[in-house]
């Protein structure tokens, strides 16, 4: 739901950093591989208990997410930059909870396995509507240039963000956190479900 707007007030900064790395050589790849390292010793740093060292993380992962795609702009684009995107993007969502459950599994494996179902349901709706959004030739700049049909909803990549960083700032809030942003992770995946009835049920 925020995507839009954060994206507008941040791009300016990460294309220009993006540029920098890009005549540095470095490759977009490198910098997904980077924010996937952190985003998976986030996890390890929840579930050992090291809240604050795993929001500095969160931090390094995000930046590195968003910076790929800079550079990639700056270097090519490529489908591939653009499947590993999205394949470390979901192993960040998942790192949290897994984390969590790990840290006390009594009292946090429950909420946390809520929350990675929503994941899985919301992920699944939007990879799907891709899909056969790219088998009938659509196209969607809602979010810049991507590599996906990009559908939005009211649990995007910006709440995520923010949910997760009042998780690290308040772990003892996890579970009504978790069970509250999973219900806005369902809300959006049947939301997308209406809009791919309406968009795909013609043909």
């Amino acid at each position: 739901m925020l995507d839009g707007a954060i994206r507008r007030m941040i791009v300016p900064a990460l294309d220009k950093m993006g540029a920098g790395l890009a005549r540095r050589g470095v490759s977009a790849n490198r910098v997904t591989l980077l924010g996937l390292a952190a985003s998976l010793a986030m996890g390890v740093a929840i579930a050992v208990g090291w809240y604050w060292s795993a929001l500095g993380l969160l931090g390094l992962s995000r930046l590195c997410d968003g910076l790929d795609g800079a550079v990639a702009r700056h270097r090519g684009l490529s489908d591939f930059g653009g499947f590993l995107d999205i394949v470390c993007d979901f192993a960040f969502y998942a790192a949290l909870p897994v984390g969590f459950a790990l840290a006390s599994p009594s009292e946090y494996a429950l909420p946390a396995t809520v929350l990675l179902a929503s994941f899985y349901l919301n992920g699944a709706s939007f990879l799907a509507f891709a899909a056969i959004a790219a088998r009938r030739g659509l196209e969607s700049t809602l979010r810049g240039p991507k590599s996906l049909y990009f559908t939005t909803g009211l649990a995007e990549g910006s709440e995520t963000i923010a949910v997760f960083i009042l998780m690290l700032a308040w772990p003892a809030a996890f579970s009504l956190l978790a069970y509250g942003f999973a219900g806005l992770c369902l809300v959006t995946c049947l939301g997308r479900i209406v809009f791919a009835f309406r968009t795909f049920s013609g043909g």
